[in-house]
């Protein structure tokens, strides 16, 4: 049994499929607790892996994303082939803390360890995409020990619109000093989306 806090349909929000249709597997739980975690993902039923395919199999996307909390707490191989043999692309976002199953197609790196310390160092050493939250303080890690192929820096939300502006300008701004970052912008939350 898995514990899902939800599983929806939408449009990829941040990160390199922005705007992709996609059905979201959010797990329950998580081995971090980030000071500025947006999700309420402590929730969730029982689901067995069978349970998870037939509710996925009622969406029309090729795109899975697995997400959480963090999702590497459950993720089975298994349920990975399971998605694989619908015809689905898996991507995970993960805080890469916790190895993930050898058969995802995409990972989105999301470390957290700038904000928390060592215990949140990633293990993960191979990435799709790296997506960095901003908050326009500290500059931004650069994780090159991790083989990426895309870097994303994320400014992060803190729930008050001027020091996002704030936080947003000087994203901008970085990106455009070392290019080899790329602006991720939570679109889903631009348009009220889930």
């Amino acid at each position: 049994m898995m514990r899902v806090n939800e599983i929806f349909y939408s449009l990829q929000g941040e990160g390199f499929n922005t705007g992709m249709p996609a059905v979201f597997i959010r797990f329950s739980g998580c081995n971090l607790q980030c000071p500025f975690c947006d999700t309420n993902h402590a929730d969730g039923k029982e689901m067995t892996e069978g349970d998870i395919i037939e509710e996925v199999s009622r969406y029309k996307a090729n795109l899975v994303v697995v997400t959480g909390g963090e999702p590497a707490l459950q993720l089975t191989e298994s349920l990975v082939e399971m998605l694989h043999l619908l015809g689905k692309t898996v991507a995970v976002e993960t805080n890469g803390t916790i190895e993930l199953p050898e058969n995802v197609d995409w990972i989105t790196l999301s470390p957290k360890d700038a904000f928390l310390g060592e215990k949140a160092t990633p293990v993960l050493r191979e990435a799709d995409e790296l997506k960095v939250v901003f908050d326009g303080e500290n500059e931004p890690k650069f994780y090159g020990n991790i083989n990426v192929k895309h870097r994303f820096l994320q400014p992060c939300d803190t729930g008050d619109a001027e020091k996002n502006k704030e936080i947003i300008k000087k994203t901008i701004e970085f990106c455009k000093e070392n290019p080899e970052w790329r602006l991720s912008l939570q679109t889903h939350k631009i348009l009220n989306i889930r």
